[in-house]
């Protein structure tokens, strides 16, 4: 938590040394509207998350268990410590620097440099040198337009609210209810197997995060705010 709450500070700094404004100009006044753009972000994220890992495990002929050693007390930490990876991440990428780059820039331009630094970002996250390189591409395209997605959030409805909605539904889903992340064995563990997805179905489920998740957010983001919000 001592990690966000420097990051808070260090934006609220760098918005009032650019421009004299408060670190509210990132949206981070709850209300109605915005608790609902979370809310809605956060389930659509989870639905896709778990159509994804629940399609390949399909395709592979192997089923989730759930894990006995798993309980109340360990989920409440699991979505505590997404929550705040989710948080820490949203106020870097997505809060004063995207900002500033929108005014100076424009919401496109602004959102492919968020996008290709996110996707960077993770090489060292992931640990990712020296895996080879096409590993490392797509590394870098699944989560770069991941980071398109919540960087244009972001710039479509002038709120931290969305963005960190539609990333925390991905990784609550992905880390503490399918156990594909830094945390280990969460609720449900997927049976031990040797089998994997053939090439096309790689392709598939890589599409699937790649562009059609995306493309699907863009679009809804579009139609949904083609009007500044207030």
């Amino acid at each position: 938590m001592l990690g966000v709450f420097v990051v808070f500070i260090l934006s609220w700094l760098v918005l009032w040394i650019v421009f004299r404004e408060h670190i509210t100009s990132l949206g981070i006044l709850p209300n109605l509207r915005r608790l609902r753009e979370f809310s809605i972000g956060l389930l659509i994220m989870a639905v896709f998350c778990a159509i994804n890992l629940l399609g390949q495990s399909y395709l592979k002929e192997v089923s989730y268990i759930r894990n006995p050693e798993y309980g109340f007390l360990e989920s409440l930490n699991g979505i505590w410590w997404t929550l705040k990876a989710a948080l820490f991440e949203e106020l870097i990428f997505r809060g004063a620097l995207l900002y500033i780059l929108i005014k100076k820039f424009g919401i496109i331009r602004a959102c492919m440099v968020s996008a290709v630094v996110f996707g960077i970002y993770h090489w060292f996250s992931y640990d990712m040198f020296g895996r080879g390189l096409v590993p490392m591409i797509y590394v870098f395209l699944v989560t770069g337009v991941g980071g398109w997605m919540f960087a244009y959030a972001f710039a479509r409805t002038q709120s931290l609210y969305a963005p960190l909605g539609l990333h925390f539904g991905w990784i609550v889903v992905s880390i503490v209810v399918f156990s594909a992340g830094p945390l280990g064995n969460s609720l449900y563990i997927i049976q031990e197997t040797d089998s994997e997805l053939n090439g096309w179905e790689q392709l598939m489920f890589f599409l699937w995060q790649a562009l059609v998740i995306p493309g699907l957010i863009t679009f809804y983001l579009n139609k949904r705010y083609s009007k500044p919000q207030t």
